[in-house]
């Protein structure tokens, strides 16, 4: 395995023995963490530093181990205020200086940097981990017993000043196990996985792919693929040359991550090749918009800089944007666009020419469009004179919408209207789940194409518990038990997954389960019309934007369980933890799927196979969301309802849990 930063001394900006910390002057350690800082140290943070260095000494009298100040967590773009390794134990501490409470946020903070090492650093799969929530002022201490989760991390403390000294004592004694080799922590390798919208906080926020995001050996790297898009756009620029890339992967395995990651690069002063990240999927835009913004927004006031969001909203906007506000604007200015790279993420989401010509006719006023969008989106980037890049970003059965085109339409395009630009495909674009169909054919054999396997991202990130769920769930969607089957038993016990007939059982499940600030929450299809019996309204519409990124207080948010969102909502992003609710929408047979639609008062067969593929999808995207656990819910359903007859839901749960999806009562 290729290990990502591995001297974690690196990322602490003061790090040294113990010993040789209470032997150091204050006004050295602060020296030094001022020299390391990466912003200007105002004075404010000068004088919570030697609060808590004072502290610290006075804590660790007579202790032996090492300790790490301002330690950095690339994926959440923060820093921890202390790690202390002492004997058995990672005590990771977080101070608020001056602060007279125990907010839930900074428990939540403290714990999530707990679990952060717990997942992602290599020598802290094990080990004990106590996270210490330090309000200086508090009267009292709120939490000082010792509770552990299954994996060894163990419930945040909360302490003040008087209290943190005597809890450690307290924990060092009472907590017991070999102790930590200081060089053989520092030394291991830290992969990280974050969710999209961590990432794109990270990229903007101008760390490299490389610090926050985890790396397999092989082909199926990350790293690997990202370097050669680049490497393709520098031959482009350098040698007058136009390209356009597609790059596959299954779900979660980090495509949208790719895109993000050269259009931060390539945007930067120091290789102003302009780069745009687009996507034609709206709530993934207002998500990441609004994230970035919110981080940038808090990052400057922190440092005490005055900061308007709308100006920072513009700035953002530079960076990512929605795809048909770039094909608008291409419709009415006819020269090249400013962008010589433009990155479209689910570009077989893109429209095929049916529906091009009429959004075209009805909302443009343009009859007789005769390009699709794919076509149009080429001809403005062969608007530019001398060089230009496109990559495409594709997921496998991903379509979900009427009048997507699928990967072929991209093919085609090229192939008939723009010979003049190299291919670059995937080597993976031959698989069945891709829908490229002849148009692969066409272009195969031509001078101007170069298939690539390292333009395939071939394990999941989402799922950083278990690389398998992917291939678990399309198994399952293509009626494959024996598969499905095998595939289960290689991650039942690093991914909890159940199912349920009881709605109130799996949203406890749920509860339990999240640690710290993990995100949870109810989806459903689109179609789902028949789970309002059970409080699940599909039709109420739910805004992405609270929905993933408002805190758990906030009754929009996906913490409080009442919403559901849809395919529509949550394709391209993520939750920790998921309860996928099944509706009769899609009825499981003996050998097949049943596909159906309300219409009225009644279900009405679905006949046309575009649309069943829709159905189907929009149930991948949903069981591919969590990253740590799911449960599914199935509902009994009601004899005496017509419409739902629980022979609508029966056949669906004995086919769950018959290839061996654990059972919650």
């Amino acid at each position: 395995m290729i290990s990502v930063l591995s001297d974690l001394r690196s990322r602490a900006w003061y790090h040294a023995p113990i010993a040789e910390f209470q032997l150091s002057q204050p006004n050295a350690i602060l020296g030094q963490l001022v020299r390391n800082s990466d912003f200007a140290v105002d004075e404010m943070q000068r004088d919570a530093w030697v609060v808590q260095i004072d502290l610290l000494k006075a804590c660790l009298e007579s202790v032996d181990g090492t300790i790490l100040m301002e330690f950095s967590i690339p994926r959440m773009g923060k820093r921890i205020d202390a790690v202390l390794l002492i004997g058995p134990i990672v005590f990771v501490v977080e101070f608020k200086v001056g602060a007279s409470t125990f907010d839930r946020a900074s428990i939540d903070q403290v714990w999530d940097y707990g679990l952060d090492l717990k997942n992602f650093h290599a020598a802290s799969h094990t080990v004990p981990i106590v996270p210490v929530l330090v309000a200086t002022q508090a009267k009292s201490h709120l939490r000082l017993d010792l509770e552990k989760d299954d994996d060894n991390l163990f419930r945040p403390a909360c302490t003040n000043a008087d209290s943190l000294a005597p809890f450690v004592a307290r924990a060092r004694l009472s907590i017991l196990g070999l102790g930590i080799e200081e060089s053989n922590w520092t030394q291991a390798a830290y992969r990280p996985t974050p969710t999209i919208v961590e990432a794109a906080r990270a990229l903007y926020a101008s760390h490299s792919v490389e610090a926050i995001a985890r790396f397999d050996a092989g082909r199926a790297n990350l790293r690997v693929t990202s370097r050669r898009i680049e490497e393709l756009v520098d031959e482009a620029r350098s040698l007058k040359r136009k390209y356009i890339c597609f790059v596959t992967g299954v779900p979660g395995a980090g495509k949208t991550l790719v895109g993000l990651n050269i259009a931060t690069h390539k945007s930067r002063p120091e290789d102003p090749t302009h780069a745009v990240f687009l996507s034609g999927n709206g709530p993934l835009v207002a998500v990441l918009h609004e994230a970035l913004i919110r981080d940038e927004v808090a990052r400057r006031r922190a440092q005490q800089e005055k900061v308007r969001k709308g100006k920072v909203a513009t700035s953002v906007k530079q960076f990512i944007q929605n795809v048909h506000h770039f094909r608008d604007d291409a419709l009415v200015h006819p020269g090249p666009p400013d962008e010589h790279v433009v990155i479209f993420d689910e570009a077989q989401r893109a429209w095929n020419l049916q529906q091009t010509a009429n959004f075209m006719r009805r909302k443009k006023k343009r009859p007789g469009f005769n390009q699709s969008e794919p076509e149009f989106l080429i001809d403005c980037m062969d608007r530019h004179p001398d060089w230009a890049v496109i990559i495409c970003l594709v997921g496998g059965g991903q379509e979900i919408n009427t009048g997507e085109a699928g990967i072929g339409a991209w093919l085609e395009a090229t192939s008939k209207s723009f010979p003049h630009w190299r291919i670059h495909i995937s080597s993976r674009l031959t698989d069945s789940e891709y829908a490229a169909g002849n148009a692969l054919q066409m272009v195969k054999t031509a001078s101007t194409t170069h298939m690539e396997d390292d333009l395939h991202l071939a394990v999941s990130m989402r799922s950083f518990r278990a690389e398998n769920v992917s291939g678990f769930v399309k198994a399952l969607l293509d009626r494959e038990p024996p598969k499905a089957r095998d595939l289960l038993k290689q991650f039942a016990d690093r991914y909890p997954l159940a199912i349920t007939r009881n709605l109130d059982a799996a949203r406890d499940w749920l509860r339990s389960r999240a640690r710290g600030s993990e995100r949870f929450g109810l989806v459903a299809s689109s179609k789902a019309i028949r789970l309002k019996p059970h409080a699940v309204d599909i039709r109420v519409k739910v805004n992405p934007v609270h929905w993933f990124l408002n805190e758990k207080e906030d009754i929009r948010s996906s913490y409080y369980l009442e919403d559901a969102a849809t395919e529509f909502q949550v394709q391209g992003l993520e939750l920790d933890w998921a309860c996928v609710t099944w509706d009769g929408d899609l009825r499981c047979t003996k050998d097949t799927w049943s596909y159906h639609d309300f219409r009225g008062s009644k279900w009405i067969n679905v006949s046309n196979a575009d649309n069943r593929n829709y159905l189907r999808n929009a149930y991948r995207v949903l069981l591919t969301r969590a990253r740590q656990g799911m449960i599914i819910f199935v509902p009994p359903g009601d004899s005496r309802d017509p419409t739902r007859l629980p022979e609508f839901y029966d056949p669906t749960f004995r086919y769950l849990s018959d290839i061996g999806v654990p059972v919650l009562n």
